[in-house]
């Protein structure tokens, strides 16, 4: 296991494509902390995948950070994953939930696994976000800065 990538460390991989208008978020989002290289690693990807189950298990907390189809209050939502066996049609398309449920299963690993799900609203061939979408940005943002402060908190105090 690579030293770096342990203790506070923490893995973010934003799901996504920037040339699908809002479906971006994931990977703005990410893109946002990219700077506090001391406190995550950051991942893009189109679409979870399989190999994504071994790359978790080298970190005790991974968040998962994608745009959503669906209508939340606050424009998003972030919730701790629970593993979850699905069946699929394929194993080149994921949800972060069998990512880890296969961590634990291939690899008798579970990290502590959050979600971050931001509202969006276009899905067409579009650089660039709609209004809604950078509102619901900010708001993940937001939201998101509160939630590290503790977490933080909680790392220094342990």
């Amino acid at each position: 296991m690579n030293e770096l990538k342990t203790g506070s460390r923490i893995l973010m991989i934003g799901i996504g494509n920037n040339g699908r208008s809002d479906d971006a978020l994931g990977w703005k989002f990410v893109d946002e902390f990219s700077n506090l290289e001391d406190l995550f690693d950051i991942e893009h990807r189109y679409q979870l995948q399989i190999e994504d189950a071994l790359l978790i298990t080298e970190y005790k907390k991974v968040i998962f950070v994608d745009a959503s189809h669906k209508e939340y209050e606050n424009g998003f939502s972030f919730y701790k994953c629970t593993p979850a066996r699905t069946e699929a049609f394929t194993t080149h398309k994921l949800e972060p939930e069998t990512v880890l449920w296969l961590a634990n299963d291939l690899f008798n690993q579970s990290p502590e696994v959050y979600v971050m799900a931001i509202c969006g609203v276009n899905w067409e061939l579009h650089q660039g976000l709609t209004d809604t979408a950078q509102k619901n940005f900010e708001s993940a943002v937001s939201f998101f800065m509160g939630w590290l402060n503790k977490e933080t908190f909680r790392f220094s105090t342990q």
